[in-house]
């Protein structure tokens, strides 16, 4: 089944006679970091020890990310996200996933984390572009 645009759910969402209906008839529901994270290593084809690897993150501590036992702070997940060379829009549906603020341009040190996201940079190398620019790294 095609997935409706975000504009046709936006119309049909106005136009419903409740909220409930319409958020139970295409399965809305707030998606877990575990399950997203979970979602991306199947299609990307990545193994999560490969990713909490490439990410700095300690191996338990990831492990127990990956299982939902510990939440990520926001740097944690765009550790994983670099990690993962993913795209702007699944950095920032990862960090929605863990309930942290969205990549935010009119910030300067988001709009340098954007820009190196955008042009597939590794995380060392956002790193040193947030460090060149006197901001707070990623880790």
């Amino acid at each position: 089944m095609k997935e409706p645009l975000t504009e046709e759910l936006l119309q049909e969402l106005l136009s419903a006679a409740d909220v409930r209906t319409f958020a139970e008839k295409h399965r809305l529901r707030k998606r877990s970091l575990p399950e997203y994270l979970q979602q991306l290593l199947d299609e990307k084809g990545f193994e999560r020890a490969a990713v909490v690897r490439e990410a700095g993150i300690n191996d338990t501590f990831g492990y127990q990310i990956f299982m939902g036992q510990r939440g990520a702070s926001r740097d944690k997940v765009l550790q994983l996200a670099f990690a993962m060379a993913l795209s702007l829009k699944e950095a920032n549906r990862l960090l929605q996933a863990a309930g942290a603020n969205e990549l935010y341009c009119k910030d300067r040190r988001d709009a340098i984390i954007i820009f190196c996201l955008d042009h597939g940079y590794r995380l060392q190398k956002a790193n040193e572009e947030l460090y060149r620019f006197g901001e707070k790294t990623i880790c």
